[in-house]
């Protein structure tokens, strides 16, 4: 029976659609006396009444101050907000603080493989440490938006109980217990042969400004050892900290891309309360022969493959509180680049590939592998955003480029909102007030709250010969249209066209509607309309008055009103703005004709 229903409805939805697609045809070409008595007959409608009143007003009467009320009603109703979510980002760069000459001591200097954090309630950024190209700092600074300056907290938190100087640490906050937490940290060759290799573990609680020592070698309590580029991120529900992936440091790591046996660090779980640490995943290879024999249990569930989890650094990892899950993407293992992208459940311990990732630029458009990249998590949009630098490789350095992308979690979707693939030093100097050039070793926090990105900092790589590592300050807003935005749109587009019509039979009364009405709907920011509200002007008294093509179209007849035609294409376009539910179909009959 189950069947037989479905054709049946999928038979009356298809007839229902063509007999929608003629009607859409006839009303287009003007062929009133069809359209009526399909309409009469069929008792199917073409769209919402509203739509109608607005075909009506616009096309057979051209009333267009009651077209404008219509838009407005609609903008009220909330009809336009599907559009405008369907619509891409635009990025607003912000320099907050330029690139300093000479040294500035009210902000902190120049660096990359630092860590940031922010706690978006008090709306105060905390940066800690880094490397300014020859030492590792160990200064702790907090940046308050409210009132857009730095703070030094402290010039060296060592002395004040804190940690020792370091980059590549991870910083992750608890904000609502007010702590900021620190772990890992980076160590060339010559240091660690004088320094033991212990895996230090500090909070700093904001309320007291006080640092404690939680632990002076996690990996002696079952947490991870001393490793560096590993990521960490907070369940502040749970009180609970993961960390997943880094390099582990040994002091005999010569061979720094042939890793060896276990020297990429597995997944920990870390119980502030309790102070206890916790292994869920080793690193695939440190485990990976001992399973071969249980290799067919998984071949039928690759989507669910709860067994492996390849280990990396310079990955990313969101949390993300509503799901209980931790979006896993990118990274590298060695010289293996990874694009891979996974969620691990946290309260099931189920991984779940999004996707494998080959390693080139996915069809879908997914970020490049090989890239630095940034990203953070917007728990109330279900977004994830994802800035995309420089390669550290030195072979790639030719091709960098920005670029900045968005995923829908719900929709389980990629999508580029900016792409700057400019590669000219001199282009990147005149740009240094607009938008941020190329970097990695930067980073990168956001407000989920106010929906505003903070970046700081970074290795230019060659692209700044004269500064081996970068000091601006940078806020980032992801932009859409505004209903207010998209209604002054519509109002244009109607405006416009009301011009035209009035400068074929008066020229003058043209000029005066031109500079009073269409005037004020104009968006002078927008360089386009700018342009094309000048040409207006101009044309109207030029010699030999160009009649716009399609306002020839379709002649006067005795029961088609004048400009038919271009009042249809202009209804045609407004209506793209409405949800697709309410309106004709998006479809021309003509195109269905083979």
């Amino acid at each position: 029976m189950g069947i037989q229903c479905l054709v049946v409805i999928s038979r009356l939805y298809r007839e229902s659609q063509a007999i929608r697609l003629c009607l859409k045809h006839f009303r287009q070409n003007n062929y009133n006396e069809a359209f009526q008595s399909l309409q009469k007959r069929s008792k199917v409608k073409l769209e919402h009444p509203l739509l109608t009143e607005l075909h009506c007003k616009l096309v057979r009467e051209g009333h267009f101050e009651r077209c404008e009320q219509i838009i407005d009603m609609a903008s009220q109703d909330g009809l336009f907000n599907m559009y405008i979510a369907n619509q891409d980002y635009k990025p607003l760069w912000k320099l907050i603080a330029p690139l300093t000459v000479g040294e500035d001591e009210s902000r902190p200097g120049m660096r990359g493989g630092h860590q940031m954090c922010m706690d978006v309630n008090t709306e105060m950024i905390y940066l800690f440490g880094g490397w300014d190209g020859t030492t590792d700092l160990a200064d702790f600074w907090v940046f308050s938006v409210q009132d857009n300056e730095w703070t030094c907290l402290s010039k060296n938190t060592e002395e004040e109980g804190g940690p020792t100087a370091r980059s590549c640490h991870k910083m992750c906050i608890d904000p609502s217990r007010h702590q900021i937490f620190i772990l890992g940290r980076y160590m060339d060759q010559t240091m660690r042969n004088t320094t033991p290799l212990k895996s230090d573990f500090y909070v700093y609680d904001i309320a007291s400004a006080k640092w404690t020592l939680i632990c002076d070698d996690t990996g002696a309590e079952g947490g991870p050892r001393l490793i560096f580029d590993h990521q960490m991120s907070m369940d502040s529900e749970k009180s609970t900290i993961y960390v997943f992936g880094g390099r582990v440091l040994t002091s005999s790591s010569s061979s720094e891309d042939r890793p060896s046996e276990g020297s990429f660090s597995g997944l920990y779980l870390y119980h502030i309360p309790t102070n206890t640490w916790q292994l869920k995943r080793p690193d695939y290879s440190a485990h990976h022969h001992h399973h071969h024999h249980h290799h067919h249990l998984h071949l039928h569930d690759l989507k669910r493959n709860t067994k492996d989890i390849k280990s990396r650094t310079g990955h990313s990892m969101l949390f993300q509180p509503e799901s209980r899950k931790l979006f896993v993407f990118a990274g590298q293992r060695g010289k293996e680049y990874l694009s891979d992208f996974f969620t691990y459940n946290i309260d099931n311990e189920e991984i779940e590939l999004i996707s494998r990732g080959g390693n080139t630029g996915h069809p879908s458009g997914v970020p490049v592998a090989g890239f630095t990249q940034r990203a953070t998590i917007d728990p109330e949009l279900d977004e994830i955003h994802v800035l995309s630098g420089l390669s550290k490789d030195k072979d790639k350095e030719d091709t960098m480029k920005n670029s900045f992308w968005v995923y829908y979690i719900k929709q389980e979707r990629w999508s580029c909102v900016y792409k700057n693939e400019n590669n000219d030093q001199q282009y990147w100097k005149q740009q240094q007030h607009v938008e941020p050039c190329p970097r990695y070793a930067h980073q990168l926090v956001y407000d989920h709250i106010h929906k505003r990105h903070y970046l700081f900092g970074g290795n230019p790589g060659n692209h700044n010969r004269q500064r081996p590592r970068l000091d601006d300050f940078w806020s980032l807003e992801l932009c859409r249209p505004t209903k207010e935005e998209l209604v002054r749109r519509c109002k244009y587009l109607i405006r416009r066209h009301s011009f035209q019509e009035t400068a074929m039979g008066n020229p003058m009364m043209a000029l005066s509607y031109l500079q009073r009405d269409l005037a004020e709907m104009v968006n002078h920011s927008d360089p386009e309309e700018t342009k094309e509200f000048q040409l207006l002007a101009s044309r109207l008294f030029s010699p030999g008055l160009e009649v716009p093509e399609h306002l020839l179209m379709g002649q006067c007849t005795e029961d088609a009103p004048p400009f038919y035609a271009s009042r249809t294409q202009l209804y045609d376009t407004l209506v793209s703005f409405f949800p697709v539910d309410m309106s004709q179909p998006h479809d021309n009959l003509i195109d269905c004709i083979l």
